[in-house]
């Protein structure tokens, strides 16, 4: 039982729903919720209990969407200043300094800064790019306290003497409707250059563009960082196909790691197009082509012949965001990776991964072994990876967990 008195409205949950936040989980969903006691502004911090009044966690509540609180403490001793939120904040910032690597030979730690649910702010995405945070925000709580987290997070980093230009909000997600939000995009603020809203980054001795307004999610997927280095570390001297290649980042890595020829396949003309430019800015026009094309008809139309790429890279976009479509999508990656099997020669390298946290690695497993089965190869695991650190796993949040990432050779 609580024994002091304390400045929140109470919610009190069904004893499934205080088994999930026992658990470690932090969302507390509407149909868990039996009762209330006192009054809260919608985005305002609540108390959670069970059925019994034991304390299980204070959050954030938000009023029009399923996830009705999201908790951001467990200690009840806890006061939500503007210290305790500085202090998450550098949490952050030094778990970051020591989990990103300084391989580039960049000044900044370009990588995500604020990772939602495991960096305890729900809701909350902060990627940097050299001297632009890029933000994107997804629940209410957040998003009344984003001007004053943000401005806090600049004062830290610049602490370290890494001066930020400005804060740039991509929320031109509709996601956002789900917690009463708008959607759109723009400076929060900006210290110079407005107009400026490309930036050239350094990502394993590789430099590609940046477009924080209007490429895909902040601009740049961070999280295959390492992935893409352990791909390099394969490919001297293969000839490499790099399907839904995006921005060319597995090309391109494959072809510093010494690959004789690289072809990087996307259906986007404007992926082809922003493919083809780093190409050049990387000054590997005479080891990397760029097509337009749909893998899965460029895999199964008879254009490709077997044999003729000794290494295949699968990085797909998410194929389900919700658990009602994972059996299709199951298929779908059953068709390209089966497909890729049968067209690698025995010895011949595939890197294959998944991108949804839907797509369980349970079931991405068993997707893999049904594909080698059916295209009669068996598969030498040369590594099992998973997201980059700087998009931290929190075991008792499962939706952190969504990147598989699987090097094989296929014998």
């Amino acid at each position: 039982m609580m024994k002091t008195e304390r400045p929140y409205a109470r919610f009190t949950v069904t004893p499934k729903g205080e088994r999930w936040l026992s658990g470690g989980h932090p969302w507390v969903y509407a149909a868990e919720i039996t009762g209330q006691e006192g009054a809260c502004e919608n985005g305002g911090l609540v108390d959670v209990v069970s059925q019994k009044g034991k304390y299980l966690g204070t959050g954030f509540l938000s009023e029009t969407s399923k996830i009705r609180v999201r908790l951001i403490s467990r200690n009840a001793n806890d006061r939500f200043d503007d210290a305790f939120f500085e202090r998450r904040l550098r949490w952050a910032w030094e778990y970051r300094k020591t989990v990103l690597d300084s391989l580039t030979g960049c000044r900044y730690p370009n990588g995500r800064i604020i990772f939602g649910e495991a960096d305890q702010f729900p809701g909350l995405t902060v990627d940097l790019f050299n001297d632009v945070l890029v933000v994107q925000v997804l629940s209410l709580g957040m998003e009344l306290r984003k001007e004053a987290l943000l401005r806090t997070l600049v004062s830290i980093i610049e602490e370290d003497g890494l001066p930020v230009r400005g804060v740039y909000e991509r929320n031109d997600v509709a996601l956002r409707a789900h917690e009463g939000l708008a959607e759109g995009k723009g400076w929060l603020f900006c210290r110079k250059d407005p107009e400026q809203t490309k930036t050239l980054i350094e990502e394993n001795g590789i430099l590609y563009e940046v477009d924080f307004e209007n490429g895909q999610k902040t601009g740049f997927f961070l999280d295959q960082k390492f992935n893409r280095r352990a791909v390099a570390r394969i490919a001297a001297g293969k000839t490499v196909l790099d399907c839904f290649t995006h921005t060319g980042s597995f090309a391109l890595n494959a072809a510093r790691g010494g690959a004789k020829s690289v072809t990087a396949v996307d259906i986007s003309a404007l992926a082809v197009e922003e493919t083809r430019a780093n190409i050049c800015r990387n000054g590997l026009e005479n080891v990397v082509s760029c097509l337009q094309a749909d893998v899965f008809e460029y895999l199964s139309g008879g254009e490709v012949k077997p044999g003729q790429y000794d290494f295949i890279i699968l990085d797909p976009p998410a194929f389900t965001k919700s658990r009602k479509t994972v059996e299709s999508a199951m298929r779908g990656y059953k068709e390209i990776n089966l497909r890729a099997m049968k067209l690698l020669p025995r010895g011949g390298y595939l890197a294959t991964c998944s991108c949804s946290h839907f797509a369980t690695e349970e079931l991405f497993v068993k997707m893999l072994h049904s594909a080698a089965a059916d295209a009669g190869v068996s598969l030498r695991q040369i590594e099992a990876r998973q997201q980059a650190p700087d998009h931290p796993i929190l075991w008792n949040v499962e939706e952190t967990n969504y990147l598989k990432f699987f090097l094989f050779q296929v014998v």
